[in-house]
């Protein structure tokens, strides 16, 4: 049976667990042959590739560094040679360095600004070279950039906000090729990371309108959306994934 993204192929960054493992998934899902990056969790990464594997699509894990540029250029390379193509590019690898100004230094700065903002460009650069037109690059922001709603964000939220204008900028010069560049704003979501039962989800969960936490899911299938054909006249745009958080 014919799927939606039968012949794609699709990088997530940061696609190990969580909201980029949910990804990673239901690209292969919808017919996306699948590669991640990951940078220490090996068998986790392994285990993603075993699922997308199990759903009848090849898969590949990388060993990658986001904050390391060649590192990172190489891994799209890699994957682009292995599968002898790219169409779909998710940026979803990030840091979340959270800690009041008086304990930020340059050190957390230049760490949260390679990571979060200029790794999605160098991606970007590097895929775009192996895209054919109609290509998709769709980043992953957080509802921290849209609303900072608790201290100690201030360099998390300016990363994040940063991606609004990268993917307007590169929405803009992709156009004429017709790759479109979008960003999601996930909301509370349901991970190790940010449990829904952990000690502060009952405070979060108050921010949303919907007074939940969403799926990595909920994410997940933003992400299909944008990845495939019927999206082909969207472009720039940011979508919130977050329950009512940023309203």
């Amino acid at each position: 049976m014919s799927r939606v993204l039968d012949g794609k192929v699709a990088l997530i960054t940061g696609g190990s667990r969580g909201i980029g493992a949910a990804i990673a998934l239901r690209l292969a899902e919808d017919g996306a042959d699948v590669a991640l990056t990951y940078q220490q969790n090996a068998d986790r990464a392994a285990q993603v590739v075993e699922q997308i594997k199990a759903a009848g699509r090849r898969a590949l894990a990388v060993r990658a560094d986001s904050g390391d540029a060649a590192a990172l250029t190489a891994a799209v390379d890699e994957v682009a040679g292995e599968f002898g193509r790219l169409d779909i590019l998710v940026n979803n690898a990030g840091v979340y360095l959270v800690a009041p100004i008086e304990d930020l230094g340059p050190a957390e700065f230049d760490r949260t600004v390679a990571v979060n903002v200029r790794a999605p460009f160098v991606a970007a650069k590097a895929a775009v070279r192996h895209m054919v037109d109609g290509g998709r690059i769709i980043n992953i922001g957080s509802n921290m950039g849209r609303r900072a709603a608790f201290p100690g964000h201030c360099l998390y939220s300016m990363s994040k906000t940063a991606l609004t204008g990268l993917t307007k900028g590169l929405g803009r010069d992709l156009g004429p090729r017709g790759i479109t560049v979008n960003l999601i704003n996930p909301g509370p979501t349901d991970t190790d990371a940010n449990p829904a039962d952990g000690p502060y989800a009952d405070t979060i969960r108050g921010f949303t309108a919907l007074g939940q936490y969403g799926a990595p899911a909920d994410i997940a299938a933003a992400v299909a959306f944008l990845a495939r054909a019927d999206s082909r006249y969207v472009t720039g745009s940011t979508i919130d994934v977050d329950g009512g958080f940023a309203i």
